[in-house]
């Protein structure tokens, strides 16, 4: 009985909210996150018919045409609870035209927006921003992607894991402020056939700008000396985007 009481009171004290740093320095918290679903076809005759599904569906998505398939394509959706892609996304992928589509399961990918510590208004990082991001007819073009990073940096000093990300990062964010792309990144811890700890999207207007990006990441510290594995990639030109309201609730 006591060794079950104190598994109650550990039990407890796990705070698993998205965490924040107020104006004032102050820790915030919020228990919401986007969880976001990748997956791929070939055989596609008609991407009409697709687009038009989902139209009357009208549930958050954005429908890609694979660059490297001229019968592909990829199906992003998002929402904030994993039941609504077991209740809502995959009946529609199970009825026409979705149904008559060869799956490619290798490009599957699924994760979850979360938060580093330190944005002071997390709901816009979390839900309101990549939603937005993501739906953006003016950024049509992605790359996503998965990775793994190599355990060792798990081991790293927290100050010399800091000052590895920020060189990653840095490259990232100067190509945003030029206006050439932004990235949606997703923790996919557990929730990966293929134990990958990130799902990564690259976004922007045009395509080059984003194959800039990863090429100068791969010298980062990072990509050439702390990951497991990268990709495989899919690259996209969205064809449909739709956005509710709700997000998916």
């Amino acid at each position: 009985m006591t060794l079950d009481i104190q598994r109650r009171q550990d039990d407890n004290e796990i705070d698993l909210r998205e965490k924040g740093r107020g104006a004032e320095g102050q820790t915030i918290a919020l228990d919401r996150r986007l969880y976001m679903q990748l997956f791929a076809f070939g055989g596609v005759e008609d991407t009409a018919e697709l687009a038009g599904a989902l139209e009357v569906a009208q549930i958050p998505a954005v429908l890609y045409a694979d660059l490297n398939d001229p019968y592909g394509v990829a199906l992003l959706t998002f929402g904030e609870s994993p039941d609504y892609f077991l209740e809502t996304v995959h009946p529609l992928l199970r009825a026409w035209p979705f149904d008559v589509l060869a799956p490619k399961p290798e490009l599957t990918m699924f994760g979850r927006t979360y938060a580093i510590g330190y944005e002071q208004d997390l709901e816009e990082t979390l839900i309101t921003r990549p939603s937005k991001r993501i739906t953006d007819p003016k950024t049509p073009w992605a790359i996503w992607y998965p990775l793994r990073r190599k355990g060792s940096f798990v081991n790293l000093p927290a100050e010399e894991q800091r000052t590895i990300l920020m060189e990653h990062g840095g490259i990232g964010r100067a190509f945003g402020r030029a206006g050439y792309a932004g990235d949606i990144r997703l923790a996919s811890y557990g929730l990966d056939k293929n134990d990958n700890d990130f799902v990564v999207a690259l976004i922007g207007p045009e395509l080059y700008p984003l194959s800039a990006i990863v090429e100068r990441m791969r010298k980062t510290k990072q990509t050439s000396q702390y990951l497991e594995s990268l990709g495989p990639f899919f690259i996209g030109k969205a064809i449909f985007q739709f956005i509710s309201t709700s997000v998916g609730q």
